[in-house]
């Protein structure tokens, strides 16, 4: 688990004592599994890859984590825990972006996150298969104007485990809205991943203090395995 303890001051560690923070949620009893946004363009190329090529890319982080989302797919899908991909897409020509591209300005390229670019698709090393759910979604939240809440009501999931990428973007705000519905959120902090070390410590840190729990991939597998026991 990357260590947060390391950007935290003494004045810092009393307060979340005093506060009790982070106390642990625990896992229900029906869970699901949440693959956010590992697209080509966040994964880039496994071996040499090209930064000029794929502008938002970080293959040194992107590709371990998604070792570890292979393994947790094996397990869900064994345990029968529905699987849900989100893809972040936009289209320019049909102007959906709305202010994304004021704050993050991608390039016209085939690399990028446009939709029905090479950058777009989820990477094939973790493809989505028959029976998952795919979610194309235009905003951090994967919940914020996609079919996931009604599906997971209907399937009656008390708890989300939610792995991918960014961690400071659309998996904090996937967490965020789980929190404010009530899911148990689960985080495996080797399964998920951002482009900046702080920004993925301090990350899993906030989340783990007030919205989630955050564990290792191998806690998480033993849970789903355990439920078919």
């Amino acid at each position: 688990m990357q260590d947060w303890r390391s950007y935290l001051s003494d004045e810092d560690l009393a307060t979340i004592e005093r506060g009790q923070w982070a106390q642990p949620i625990g896992y229900g009893v029906r869970p699901a599994l949440i693959v956010i946004d590992v697209q080509n363009y966040m994964a880039g190329e496994k071996d040499g890859n090209d930064p000029d090529k794929y502008p938002y890319a970080a293959p040194a982080v992107a590709w371990p984590a998604m070792r570890k989302i292979e393994t947790l797919l094996s397990a869900a899908r064994g345990a029968g825990a529905p699987v849900v991909y989100t893809r972040f897409a936009i289209d320019r020509e049909a102007g959906d972006a709305g202010l994304f591209d004021a704050k993050i300005g991608a390039p016209d390229s085939e690399n990028v996150y446009l939709e029905g670019t090479h950058g777009s698709e989820i990477v094939a090393d973790i493809a989505p298969e028959p029976g998952d759910l795919v979610i194309t979604k235009k905003k951090p939240s994967s919940f914020f104007g996609t079919p996931l809440l009604p599906y997971l009501i209907d399937r009656q999931v008390d708890t989300l485990i939610i792995t991918g990428g960014s961690t400071c973007n659309c998996v904090r705000a996937t967490v965020f809205d789980a929190f404010s519905l009530n899911f148990r959120a689960i985080v495996p902090s080797d399964a998920v991943f951002d482009r900046m070390p702080i920004s993925q410590a301090i990350n899993l840190f906030d989340m783990n203090r007030c919205s989630a729990d955050v564990v290792e991939t191998s806690e998480v597998v033993d849970y789903l395995t355990g439920l078919n026991s």
